[in-house]
């Protein structure tokens, strides 16, 4: 479900906070980044609330005073609460709910990659129709839009205001 991670991350934080100053990069790469531990073969810390939690007190505790280093780092843990949501994590109580149901990591998939076949492809190209409609709001389409989202991932203030 790595689109539909994608996509959903990206709009919905932009529906949700309304901010060209937000590093939507890192937001995606947040919500992504759970993604790693199918190298493991089961979910892990990074699928549960206390590693989000973490990571969030981690980010907070290291850009006190630092406004425009929090404002970026910030864009992390929001994409892994995020991961949470919407691939499924919630929904296994043992696994959100870490440590307090039992210290051990079943031996599972990934919640993301848990869905049937018919799921998981629709819930992809919901994912692909959010990245499209967010290339069009924001005329990702012309290059300076464009090259300013690669280089800060930060939307252009012309396109969204």
């Amino acid at each position: 479900m790595f689109f539909w991670l994608l996509g959903v991350s990206f709009a919905g934080v932009w529906l949700v906070f309304r901010s060209p100053a937000l590093d939507y990069r890192l937001v995606m790469a947040g919500a992504v980044l759970p993604l790693v531990e199918a190298v493991a073969g089961r979910p892990m810390v990074l699928h549960t609330l206390v590693g989000s939690v973490a990571a969030l007190t981690v980010v907070m505790l290291a850009t006190r005073r630092r406004r425009l280093a929090r404002r970026r780092a910030i864009a992390v843990p929001i994409g892994l609460f995020l991961n949470l949501a919407l691939g499924g994590a919630w929904a296994r109580t043992e696994l959100f709910w870490w440590p307090f149901f039992g210290a051990g990591f079943e031996a599972a998939p990934l919640p993301e990659l848990s869905h049937g076949v018919a799921t998981t492809l629709v819930l992809e190209a919901l994912g692909l129709a959010a990245l499209a409609w967010c290339w069009v709001a924001f005329e990702l389409g012309v290059p300076a839009h464009r090259e300013r989202f690669l280089r800060t991932g930060q939307l252009d203030r012309s396109v969204v205001s």
